[in-house]
């Protein structure tokens, strides 16, 4: 039995609680400021709640003490006080941001350190990386990656043709800030919202464009081997230029909280969504230009006897696939850890990762 710590009692954090405790292998206790958030928790014997404030250092180090890991599903700009903690307690780290300052600071606290420390362990960075690599190896010499997500409903019924389906703060950050990406074989920063495509799946047409954190390392670990790369959103059409007009014809980029009252108040949640994987790697094998493509859809379903969300089910499935590969020894347990050093075929092989099989999820929903 491993006993674990996840910071976060939201959604998703509560999706990975579950998926745990079922397990019968973890013994997991939720930690969350908010005694109301807590009480919302599925009751479970392998579960308990801890209400804490993260900004205590000493209570956080308290309860980070004597644990074997700390996942992360607060919101991005509290994760660093987890990882610092982290590293003086000696406890493995796991998270799910998509911010790419906060993975900076965690590489920095990773040198040297006596424990495991893993961002970005959700969907996108995360599975998608490591659906990237994966591909990447099946060439000579790489052109292009092209990594596209997108989490949508399955009945958009607004003018955004969209819902709710995950972090408000996550959403409006990828918005907002700058994006990495590889032009011309160089690492640089490109603006979020920009350089819309269209692209159909299953005869569905989807938009996408620009948005920040998707490539995670991977933009680094390729970078000088690769010609373009780049992470765009996938949305319904009409999206992008509706949020383009909130965040700078009425300058909500610069009033984030105006705009998350808005997208809260407005936008209801969803359970009946979809999540869209869609990567794109061309190259050249034995001469000859190839182009391989990922594609995939997860919807809805149960898991661990308990209806999600397709975004619950593909970013928990994500982290705890990760902590599994950590339990069992298959990764590093000490310093920094890179999505796309976990193989795609360990990954979809484990207990949770399986529910990217769309196979195993057919059943699920079926059941």
């Amino acid at each position: 039995m491993k006993n674990v710590t996840i910071i976060g009692a939201g959604k998703i954090g509560g999706a990975i609680a579950r998926m745990l405790a079922e397990t019968g292998e973890y013994h997991v206790t939720v930690a969350d400021r908010s005694a109301e958030q807590l009480a919302k928790l599925d009751s479970h014997p392998a579960v308990k709640t801890l209400e804490l404030d993260i900004t205590d250092a000493a209570a956080l180090d308290a309860a980070l003490s004597g644990q074997f890991a700390v996942l992360s599903a607060a919101p991005f700009h509290l994760t660093g006080a987890i990882a610092e903690s982290a590293a003086r307690t000696a406890t493995h780290y796991l998270d799910l941001t998509e911010d790419v300052a906060t993975t900076r600071k965690v590489e920095e606290l990773a040198r040297g350190a006596r424990s495991a420390f893993i961002p970005q362990c959700g969907l996108a960075p995360g599975f998608i990386s490591i659906v990237a690599n994966d591909l990447t190896k099946h060439f000579d010499t790489l052109d292009t990656v092209r990594m596209r997500v997108g989490a949508l409903p399955q009945y958009p019924s607004n003018a955004l043709n969209y819902n709710l389906t995950w972090s408000t703060d996550g959403l409006i950050n990828e918005y907002i800030e700058p994006c990495e990406a590889i032009v011309e074989g160089k690492l640089t920063v490109v603006p979020a919202m920009e350089e819309r495509e269209e692209f159909s799946l299953d005869g569905v047409t989807y938009e996408a464009f620009n948005t920040s954190g998707g490539l995670g390392t991977l933009a680094k670990t390729l970078e000088g081997r690769v010609r373009t790369m780049n992470y765009r959103t996938i949305r319904y059409p009409g999206h992008q230029a509706i949020i383009k007009a909130l965040l700078n014809d009425f300058n909500l980029k610069n009033r984030r909280d105006v705009l998350k009252d808005l997208f809260e108040n407005a936008l209801p949640a969803t359970m009946q969504d979809v999540v869209v994987i869609f990567v794109t790697v061309c190259g050249w094998k034995d001469g000859r230009y190839l182009q391989e493509t990922y594609a995939n859809k997860v919807y809805a379903g149960v898991v661990a006897a308990k209806k999600m969300s397709a975004i619950q089910i593909t970013t928990a499935a994500g982290i705890c696939t990760v902590l599994d590969l950590l339990a069992d020894g298959t990764l590093p347990q000490a310093g920094f850890v890179r999505q796309e050093e976990i193989g795609l075929d360990a990954f979809l092989a484990n207990r949770f990762g399986r529910v990217y099989d769309p196979e195993v999820m057919k059943v699920a929903k079926a059941g």
